[in-house]
């Protein structure tokens, strides 16, 4: 299950694909309103989730046990993009004071643009900041003239692309796979990880074109230039970059960016989020 869907976690779809054509049974979808994934993976209803390391982080300081493991990384970059009405060759973020901003409201999405704006020298009291809810609903209300700005992932098929927020602050952990930590001990689990690397050392070397086309089942009515165009963006972000292991480092980066908007109430070990 994922915990939103994107072309972002291409290295996810791409692997279910694989795995799929090996004959496996894979099923795949998106968490629904009013689920919650600790909840999915500890009463085995799921048994990988698309997620991140902060999304342990609020739920271990209210208490909650037991959380997933994050085993795998699939992002080490945010994924989201500034999106104007029109083009702005000399984009600058102070651009954004005085205008009114879509922004995705999840957690980490709306964390990580704080601590951009802030990195990049803009002033986030001074931008008029809304929510329309859902991806599918923020689309709907920039088309209906709703704002000046959005804060979208890919693929983008509405205005603009005037910066990525990934690209203008540092690399992070920012999305990853997690399971309960008894399924680790399963043959699937095993299976799971082994296909998982081979794809995402597929995805670093393969044509845009061909890590596209393994995907579009999984966006009807997108452009297959469209798709392709989001993976070679996204990949020359360097998204994708390294190996599947979260590294310490960018753990680190992520509790700095929550920690920084105040966010967290502590910093969170390591050991205790990873495994």
């Amino acid at each position: 299950m994922a915990s939103r869907h994107s072309a972002f976690y291409t290295p996810l779809l791409n692997c279910i694909t694989f795995l799929r054509d090996e004959g496996h049974q894979v099923n795949y979808s998106v968490l629904g309103p009013g689920q919650r994934s600790y909840a999915l993976l500890r009463d085995g209803e799921v048994d990988i989730m698309q997620s991140a390391v902060s999304s342990n982080w609020r739920l271990r300081e209210q208490g909650i046990e037991p959380l997933p493991v994050h085993f795998a990384q699939i992002n080490q970059r945010d994924g989201f993009f500034i999106i104007g009405r029109r083009p702005e060759p000399e984009f600058d973020w102070k651009n954004l004071e005085g205008k009114t901003l879509l922004a995705d409201h999840g957690l980490q999405p709306l964390v990580m643009l704080k601590y951009a704006v802030k990195h990049n020298g803009a002033d986030w009291k001074q931008i008029n900041v809304t929510d329309a809810g859902t991806p599918d609903k923020m689309e709907a209300a920039f088309r209906a003239g709703a704002a000046d700005y959005v804060h979208r992932q890919g693929p983008v098929v509405t205005g603009e692309i005037l910066t990525s927020v990934g690209a203008s602050m540092p690399p992070v952990a920012f999305s990853s796979l997690c399971c309960a930590r008894a399924y680790q001990k399963t043959e699937g689990y095993r299976m799971f990880l082994k296909a998982y690397e081979r794809t995402r050392e597929w995805i670093r070397t393969a044509p845009a074109e061909e890590i596209a086309a393994k995907e579009t089942s999984f966006f009807p009515g997108i452009d297959a230039g469209v798709l392709t165009a989001t993976v070679t963006h996204y990949r020359a972000l360097g998204c994708w970059e390294g190996g599947i292991e979260i590294p310490r480092d960018l753990y680190e980066q992520a509790l700095n960016v929550f920690q920084a908007v105040g966010a967290i109430g502590w910093r969170h070990r390591y050991e205790e989020v990873v495994g």
